[in-house]
This record gives structure tokens, C-alpha cells and sequence, in this order.
């Protein structure tokens, strides 16, 4: 059972992965449970579902199909309707009890209020802070990674100032870190690139709210009306992965990661110094190393044996995730603008918007209906100066060099008899 027989997404793979090992006896069902947040009748489901249907049991039945219990369009908008002209600024739990104390009409309360944050007559209040406690370790090495950079003197003064993009295991405190000269997009996406290599996808990641990791931009209006938020380069690339984000509000909430800086900063920053290492690409030499021998010693044992990192399915590609995506019009012409270059299509796609993909090492590829597409570099565009008109004059004036021959004392061109300009 591989899921090859059915199109599937990041998403399934992950909660057939998990199936899979309960399947192999290599989880317990009360534990996958938790790692997929769902409940243990629910789980066995699942399981009788796929040993039954196969990869195809991952799906739920009911996908594509219409609920029976789906509100009428016409009921929808006449609800919205009243709402707007009767019961503006009324809260849904309100204007649930008048909508059928006044109209009769029966409607849920979450129905109701998600119908309004859609169309933008109700926003969601935040709920208080928790109470924050202590949390203990996850049962399953790969369960959650805590991720985080590290701005210090690594070098002391040897040599550039660099910046430690760290991993650690939350069950078992394995680490993962590599120096870059920033903490930045490019540095999140090769690390992880990186750590996915070697020990494969995590089920979810905990982080702090660096830009690079959260975008703080503001929604688009379809962002909006769909109830989502705008995504990093970073989150974009998690979420194709199917790896859940959880951003931390405070360094305190991802203390593991935090301590192990700590301890590098003490210990590493030695090493580093009796090694005489002075350049980025000494001190990642010599961390691949060193990091075998820390985890050695510092790791521990999961609670759970089963690992739960995966791997990419075959025929993903880790260049047509890890990269940067942008969305652009296909002009008229077929070109495509880019970071103020002009790029010549050469095949044809009966497309609008094309998708162009910058490589982590900066090849660009444009894609078009699901595939590549040839391209050009234009490197000098061809601009047509167009000589000034003299105020007050009607006449227009055309270049000596025209190539219609313009005679400029007829007032006609070569082309058309008797033709006045």
C-alpha cells in the first residue's frame, strides 16, 4: 500500500503514513489518534476504511457530494438580506433568536456568523490568553521540531558575523543547525530543504514570529472572503509539505530551542575558537561533525520507538517546493515580467497567469497548465522615441527617417495617393 493508486494530496499522505503504522503494529490506535486530531472511534474508521478500500479508504466518502442539510442559495441570501436591513450590528446568537422570533426562520448561530465574517459584517473576537503551563515532550521523534535562529558572535571576531538556524527534536533532542550570513527566507527554506534530506518531514514545526517565518502583510479581499491569512515563502513551502505551524508567542513557549542556544553558545563558540575556524564555510564543515558527537551525547530516546518523519512520494520534486513562487500575467505578446526583467515565452499556453519558480540557487523556471514552459531572457528592449509635439500645432509630426517615406513638403507618404497627413 504506497497511495499511488489514487491522486492525493500532502495532507492524506501524512494521515496515511500515520494509518499505515498502526496498521504495521508500529502505533498504537489512541496514539495515532492524537497525531492526526482525531477521535479514537474516528481513527478506527479510518483504519477499517483503508485495510477494506485501500489508499483510496484515506478519503472521506462524502468528498464532492452536497449536503443534504445545505441552506437553499435563495434561503442564504434572504437571510443576509434581513440581517443587513433589520439586524445590522446584531451578533449571530441575536439575530438567530429574532431571525425566527420575528421571520421564522430557524438558522444555527455558527452558520449564521461564519455567513457574516464571509461577507465582511462581523469580525471574530479574540478570546483571552491562557494560562501558560508547562508542556511535556512529544511521544514520537518527528512528532514536532522547534526551529529558531541564533544571531551571536560565533566567530569571535575571526571572521564574518554569521547566524545559526537551529533544529531540535521536541521527544528526543536531536539537533539539526547550519550557519548563514542572515536569518532570512532564503537561509528557512534551504535549512529545512536541508533537514527534509536528511531525516525527513516533520509533522509540525514550532517557531517564533521572525518575518521570514510569518508574514505580517495584510489579506487580499479573496483572502478575505475565503477566511485566510497571507503566507510567508516559509509557510507556503510548509504547507505544501502538509506540516502544521505553530507560532510561538513568547521565547519562553519554545524553551527547548532556546536552551540548546544557550548551550552552543558556551560550547560551540569553543570549539569553534581551538579549531582557528574563521569563514562560514569552515564552521559548517566542521558543525556536521560536531553535531554527530553532540547528539550522541545530549539525545535521548523517544517515549514511542516509531519515527514519525516521512518522506516526500515519488515524482515530488524538492526544487518544485523549496524555491520561491510568484504569480504573473502572460501578456499579449507572451512575456512575462519579472523582478523588472522581461521574459519571451516560446511555447504556446492558452493560460493568463503563469507561475514563475526561483530556485534556491536562482534558476527560474515558468510554468503553465501544470508544466514547464521554454522561455527567453529578452536582454534590450527595442524603445521607439516619438519625436515632441510643438504646442498649438495639429499637425503631427513624424521622423525625417520614417520608413513609409513621409515627404514633408506634399504633407503625403509614398504608400497612399493623395493621402494628406
Amino acid at each position: 500500500m504506497n497511495g499511488k493508486d489514487i491522486l492525493m494530496g500532502q495532507e492524506d499522505i501524512k494521515r496515511l503514513h500515520v494509518v499505515q503504522k498502526v496498521i504495521e503494529k508500529g502505533l498504537k490506535q489512541i496514539e495515532a489518534a492524537k497525531v492526526l486530531d482525531l477521535s479514537d472511534r474516528q481513527i478506527r474508521r479510518v483504519i477499517k476504511r483503508v485495510k477494506e478500500q485501500g489508499s483510496k479508504g484515506i478519503k472521506h466518502s462524502s468528498i464532492g457530494k452536497r449536503s443534504k442539510n445545505a441552506t437553499d442559495e435563495r434561503q442564504k441570501e434572504k437571510i443576509i438580506g434581513l440581517y443587513r436591513s433589520k439586524y445590522e450590528r446584531f451578533g449571530p446568537t441575536l439575530a438567530c433568536e429574532k431571525l425566527l422570533e420575528k421571520d421564522k426562520i430557524r438558522i444555527s448561530r455558527e452558520t449564521l456568523r461564519q455567513w457574516l465574517i464571509v461577507e465582511g459584517v462581523w469580525q471574530k473576537k479574540r478570546k483571552g490568553r491562557e494560562h501558560r503551563q508547562w508542556r511535556e515532550r512529544k511521544g514520537h521523534c518527528g512528532e514536532m521540531v522547534q526551529m529558531d535562529g541564533s544571531h551571536h558572535d560565533w566567530l569571535e571576531g575571526r571572521g564574518p558575523r554569521v547566524v545559526l538556524i537551529g533544529y531540535i527534536d521536541d521527544a528526543t533532542s536531536r539537533v539539526y543547525a547550519r550557519f548563514y550570513e542572515q536569518e532570512g527566507t532564503l537561509p528557512a527554506i534551504d535549512s529545512l530543504k536541508r533537514y527534509v534530506k536528511r531525516y525527513g518531514i516533520p509533522t509540525s514545526i514550532y517557531l517564533d514570529r521572525h518575518a521570514a517565518y510569518k508574514c505580517k502583510g495584510v489579506p487580499s479581499i479573496a483572502q478575505q472572503l475565503a477566511q485566510e491569512e497571507p503566507l510567508s515563502e516559509f509557510e507556503r513551502v510548509l504547507k505544501e509539505l502538509s506540516v502544521e505551524v505553530i507560532h510561538a508567542n513568547s521565547p519562553q513557549a519554545k524553551g527547548r530551542v532556546e536552551r540548546l542556544f544557550r548551550t552552543l553558545q558556551d560550547r560551540l563558540v569553543k570549539e569553534l575558537r581551538l579549531e582557528e575556524i574563521n569563514s562560514l564555510e569552515g564552521a559548517n564543515k566542521f558543525l556536521d561533525g560536531y553535531l554527530l558527537e553532540f547528539n550522541k551525547r545530549f539525545s535521548i530516546e523517544a517515549e514511542n520507538s516509531d519515527d514519525l518523519h516521512r518522506r516526500l512520494s515519488k515524482g515530488v520534486r524538492l526544487e518544485s517546493i523549496f524555491c520561491y513562487k510568484y504569480r504573473h500575467v502572460l501578456r499579449n505578446d507572451f512575456t512575462v515580467a519579472h523582478h523588472k526583467k522581461l521574459y519571451q515565452v516560446l511555447d504556446k499556453a492558452q493560460v493568463r497567469e503563469v507561475e514563475v519558480q526561483e530556485n534556491l540557487d536562482g534558476a527560474n523556471k515558468i510554468i503553465g497548465n501544470g508544466r514547464n514552459l521554454r522561455y527567453k531572457k529578452i536582454d534590450k528592449r527595442v524603445v521607439i522615441e516619438r519625436p515632441v509635439q510643438k504646442p498649438g500645432s495639429k499637425r503631427r509630426v513624424v521622423p525625417k527617417d520614417h520608413p513609409w517615406g513621409y515627404k514633408p513638403k506634399t504633407g503625403r507618404f509614398n504608400f497612399a495617393e493623395n493621402r494628406t497627413f
